[in-house]
């Protein structure tokens, strides 16, 4: 199939909707060069199956559903790289959160981390503002599946966020 783009309005999509490759990046890799690495590795596939994109579609929605795909199989490939090291216990490597990121954020990452591929695809699609038809059709799932799978989704994160603000039992 012929491209559908130019080279030049292909770089300009791309870093007019550069936030949507560090959004994914981010919630997917901790680590800085991992991140870069995964950008990179989203940048490469966008320009390899632009062929695929089609015009009459919202870009973004392409972009999205090409940076998850590549995303989750890299998460696949380098998790079992993390499994196989060993981490520094306690406070030696404590990072600094980002400037003005909350305590609640930073534990609402951590539970977002926690999820399963899909729950963490749908979370972030929701969170940067898409609609539930977005969401759908960038992961290839019904409306109805997405309703249904935010709502537990959004339960579990309620649940495990409540949790920690719960007082240990047997202390007054």
């Amino acid at each position: 199939m012929k491209r559908t783009i130019t080279d030049a309005q292909f770089v300009e999509l791309v870093e007019q909707h550069r936030r949507i490759l560090y959004k994914v990046a981010s919630s997917y890799c901790r680590n800085t060069d991992d991140r870069h690495d995964l950008i990179q590795e989203i940048t490469v596939q966008l320009w390899q199956s632009i062929h695929r994109y089609d015009p009459a579609q919202r870009f973004t929605t392409w972009m999205y559903r090409v940076a998850m795909n590549v995303a989750i199989s890299f998460y696949r490939t380098h998790r079992t790289r993390s499994e196989r090291t060993i981490p520094i216990e306690g406070s030696v490597l404590e990072l600094a959160a980002p400037e003005g990121e909350s305590d609640d954020i930073r534990l609402l990452r951590r539970f977002i981390d926690q999820l399963d591929d899909l729950s963490k695809a749908l979370v972030i699609l929701y969170l940067d503002g898409n609609s539930y038809e977005t969401i759908a059709e960038v992961l290839g799932i019904s409306l109805t599946n997405v309703a249904t799978k935010l709502n537990r989704v959004k339960e579990r994160l309620r649940r495990d966020f409540d949790a920690t603000k719960e007082p240990a039992h047997g202390t007054r």
